[in-house]
């Protein structure tokens, strides 16, 4: 079960930062490269507590559908979306935020397991794992970079 922790710094109100980060068009941009399009479920907007999306997105070259659902919602501290359905066993990622002098530390942890158990494992080994850290790395790069302009996030919230 590998774990990926990752931490942003980001010069913006918490609440922008927060907001952004349940931002369903936001998700469509950062993801642009993998063409990733919410296709049911909560479709635009801010995803709040007990709402599922479905998104729609090819990943090494297979075109996936992955549910998930927010499970914890605490604004503007931390929130938890979960797999319902997809090409994971199973994921559970924990947004945290916390502001410190007007300073927002932005904590991803996303706890995952792939299917198919040992061959599953040798991917999370060989590259899937880094494939999602670069993931959520721009996911985050692109959250920081609209949250620091704000005449980028003023569409989205």
């Amino acid at each position: 079960m590998p774990v990926i922790r990752l931490q942003t710094v980001v010069n913006a109100p918490i609440d922008v930062v927060f907001d952004l980060s349940r931002s369903i068009d936001l998700h469509t941009i950062s993801t642009a490269h993998t063409n990733e399009q919410a296709v049911a479920g909560k479709t635009t907007g801010l995803i709040g507590m007990g709402e599922s999306v479905t998104w729609k997105a090819r990943h090494f070259g297979v075109t996936q559908l992955l549910s998930s659902k927010i499970t914890a919602f605490s604004r503007p501290n931390s929130f938890t979306d979960e797999m319902v359905s997809g090409a994971f066993k199973r994921f559970k990622h924990d947004h945290k935020f916390s502001e410190e002098n007007g300073i927002v530390l932005m904590t991803d942890i996303f706890d995952y397991t792939s299917p198919y158990g040992i061959f599953g494992r040798i991917a999370d080994y060989l590259f899937l794992k880094r494939y999602m850290t670069e993931l959520l790395t721009e996911r985050n790069r692109i959250v920081k970079a609209f949250a620091e302009d704000n005449s980028k996030h003023t569409g989205l919230l």
